[in-house]
């Protein structure tokens, strides 16, 4: 019986455990979304011009 106890004590502490790394790689996939989305939030309002070309003029001779 106290084999059995054991098991049974072991059994759900692996339980506990695999629920608790569950939550954690859910928590860290959540948190890389985020990071992707606000840097695609952040591109989405760069514009890539090249303005500095326009703005230099040739030498003139």
């Amino acid at each position: 019986m106290f084999a059995y106890e054991i098991h049974h004590f072991r059994s759900a502490d692996l339980i506990r455990e695999a629920q608790h790394e569950r939550l954690a790689r859910e928590a860290l996939r959540g948190r890389r979304a985020a990071r992707r989305e606000a840097a695609r939030r952040a591109a989405e309002g760069e514009v890539h011009t090249s303005r500095l070309s326009r703005i230099r003029s040739a030498r003139t001779a």
